[in-house]
């Protein structure tokens, strides 16, 4: 990377999952090591650089929006270019490539998931007046853990143990746009987090399409349990993990809840429907009761465990008694926090070729029960937490209050604290502190420092 940007500013746009948003943080790293400043708005951007998801279509009716409305905004004073450099990247940029150019005549570049090195290459021919540049492989040699990254936060880090999947769900079109399981050597890994540790990470989150698989393409067999002990002995005060497909987490991985001190008690363990039918449908190679099993399983070595999932409503032939059993499975875990969907048909995957047999309307009236149902389940297991002292780590200020700081517990539940008297908000950021809880509402919790 040679490229002189020291007169640009770039804006990076990230939709999508942990992965997308790490792969935005190498972008950012590479940019600025060519001396391109990051700013905070389209606006005042001279690249925009956006890192696309395409699990589901409101990604794609929101990246051509915002795609056309960067037209009509104006260069800012003293730009160096004539026109702004839009690039497109990640995963629909891996599904798309030159059709996103057809499409977008505005459009600069599009680049796809293995292709992140050669972004700053692809500015430069920009720079030197080419338009329309597509540079799309179809499979990648190596991790792009080598590239630089600018991390959001200094004592927080993602670290990428795989890439791929290799279980095509199909509603799912991430194993086409990401490739097969391919897993970085252990040693990597943990000189990685070593790093991080020595620079004072606080809080570490493992990242892969399914981690649980972590090792089985170097070792014959997973070895995700083994990955875990080694970072725990690293003296990180949290670790996270995401995501776990559940027909892949081991009895081993489970006892690592109660073995690994550093392991945080929260896990998103996505189930995605309730009813045995629909999840053979969706190819997800487990039924509802092995589900529940892992479940019981990770509560009697862990029985604080928060755990959050996926649910989709609405998949190709669904019924209501379909719908049903998912409400009951929702009930019946408890779940912290899920994040529930609408299906959204992806051309390419086996689910966008089944017959649809409920109207749009039985599918909202649905997703608004499930709603309330999770509401109703989140706020109850805040409630567990009312008047216990946890530990916070404080991220921000609020957006809303400037007056509130912002933070998460080991449960991963959002906490509000206000700032003290006479207190600067930054002596609380990027610090794990002890709060007496002292309200517990649907999707927050709010407290004081202990001892006040």
């Amino acid at each position: 990377m040679t490229a002189d940007f020291s007169a640009l500013t770039f804006f990076v746009v990230t939709y999508g999952c942990q992965m997308n948003k790490h792969d935005s943080e190498r972008v950012c790293g590479m940019l600025e090591l060519c001396g391109a400043t990051e700013v905070s708005c389209f606006e005042e951007a001279d690249v925009v650089v956006f890192m696309t998801c395409c699990v589901r279509e409101a990604a794609d009716v929101r990246l051509y929006g915002q795609v056309a409305s960067i037209k009509n905004i104006p260069l800012r004073e003293g730009s160096p270019v004539a026109k702004r450099i839009i690039c497109i990247g990640g995963c629909i940029g891996q599904r798309d490539g030159a059709e996103l150019i057809n499409r977008m005549r505005h459009v600069d570049v599009v680049f796809g998931t293995f292709n992140l090195g050669v972004l700053p290459g692809l500015i430069s021919r920009v720079l030197a007046g080419e338009r329309g540049i597509v540079a799309v492989q179809q499979e990648g040699s190596e991790f792009p853990t080598s590239l630089p990254t600018v991390r959001e936060h200094a004592w927080a880090a993602w670290l990428p143990i795989m890439i791929g999947c290799n279980n095509f769900c199909t509603y799912c079109i991430v194993p086409y746009v990401r490739g097969r399981e391919k897993s970085r050597p252990m040693e990597d890994i943990i000189a990685e987090a070593r790093r991080y540790r020595d620079e004072g990470v606080l809080e570490l989150t493992l990242l892969g399409q399914n981690v649980n698989s972590y090792g089985r393409d170097l070792f014959g067999e997973p070895r995700f349990a083994e990955l875990l002990r080694e970072i725990d002995g690293l003296g990180f005060p949290r670790l996270r993990f995401a995501t776990s497909h559940p027909k892949d987490i081991s009895d081993e991985v489970i006892a690592a809840f109660g073995t690994c001190k550093s392991l945080m008690p929260a896990l998103h363990l996505p189930v995605q429907h309730g009813s045995n039918r629909i999840l053979k449908l969706m190819n997800r190679v487990y039924t509802r009761e092995a589900y529940l099993e892992k479940v019981a399983k990770l509560r009697s070595v862990r029985p604080d465990i928060a755990l959050s999932t996926d649910i989709i409503v609405g998949f190709p032939g669904e019924t209501e008694e379909d719908f049903r059993e998912t409400l009951d499975l929702v009930r019946e875990v408890g779940y912290q926090q899920v994040f529930t969907f609408i299906y959204s048909r992806r051309e390419g995957t086996p689910a966008a070729k089944l017959p649809a047999n409920a109207t749009p309307q039985e599918i909202q009236e649905r997703f608004d029960r499930l709603v309330k149902t999770v509401e109703e389940c989140a706020h109850a297991c805040n409630e567990g937490d009312a008047c216990a002292v946890i530990d916070v780590l404080f991220e921000s200020v609020s957006k809303k209050d400037a007056q509130v700081l912002t933070g998460h517990s080991a449960k991963n539940q959002t906490v509000h604290v206000e700032i003290p008297a006479d207190a600067c908000a930054e002596a609380y950021i990027g610090r794990i502190l002890p709060v007496r809880i002292e309200e517990a509402k649907t999707w927050y919790l709010r407290g004081v420092f202990a001892g006040e």
